[in-house]
């Protein structure tokens, strides 16, 4: 099992939520859970394990939080795949909890990673002379990508970025991934041009669009911990 531990910033969603009418709307940013945080940047659950584990802590010196968790697909709908437990469950201040992930879906690609995402959201107390105010709550949710990996792959995760190959015509850059891994593109450049972060998936090629002039193509990518890899030139 590989959790990662690295400070690498994570997706957050923003609820603002109001306690009588009960409207939610969401933002999206890199950012800290206010004071809960997931253990881990990214997680793999290799395929032959019963269940992967994750911690969820509360650094926060005061409140008392109450966290819900599940796993999305990568259309950002639930996944009925998998089992997480406790779904919901409240964190008292300074304290961890472990939430385990079990997946129960049919057989997965034993040749190549397939993606999910796990989803934490983290809602506030609210006091109780306050219950019924009209009382605005911010309710933060953390998403991190979660890789099922088969073993005994062609290739190491650590060679993955290694064998990308590019190419660049006509304004857009083809970037093909040959190995069975998902490889994250950050701190992306195109020539002057900066290009959002990028994943490709396994044994896939992706179009990626620029303006202006073309050049060399850099990028560093994100290995198993979360952390970063020296930045590399792509080989055409």
């Amino acid at each position: 099992m590989v959790i990662s531990f690295a400070n690498r910033k994570q997706t957050v969603k923003i609820g603002l939520v109001h306690m009588t009418v009960g409207a939610l709307s969401i933002i999206s940013f890199a950012a800290s859970a206010g004071g809960v945080s997931l253990g881990a940047t990214r997680i793999v659950y290799p395929l032959t394990a019963q269940q992967v584990s994750l911690p969820v802590r509360n650094s926060d010196s005061q409140n008392t939080f109450l966290i819900k968790s599940w796993v999305s697909n990568p259309d950002d709908t639930k996944s009925d795949e998998f089992v997480v437990t406790p779904p919901l469950f409240s964190i008292s201040a300074k304290h961890e909890n472990i939430v385990r992930i079990m997946y129960i879906g049919k057989p997965l690609p034993t040749d190549r990673e397939t993606v999910f995402y796990f989803n934490s959201k983290a809602i506030p107390p609210v006091a109780k002379e306050k219950i019924k105010q009209n009382t605005l709550q911010i309710a933060t949710q953390s998403t991190i990508k979660l890789f099922m990996r088969p073993e005994n792959l062609a290739s190491a995760s650590v060679d993955a970025p290694r064998t990308l190959r590019c190419s660049i015509a006509g304004g857009k850059a083809s970037m093909n991934n040959p190995s069975p891994y998902y490889v994250t593109l950050v701190n992306f450049r195109i020539g002057e041009n900066k290009i959002k972060n990028t994943m490709l998936a396994p044994m896939s090629t992706s179009s990626v669009d620029f303006s202006g002039k073309g050049g060399s193509i850099k990028f560093q990518t994100v290995n198993d911990f979360g952390a970063l890899t020296p930045e590399q030139t792509c080989n055409s």
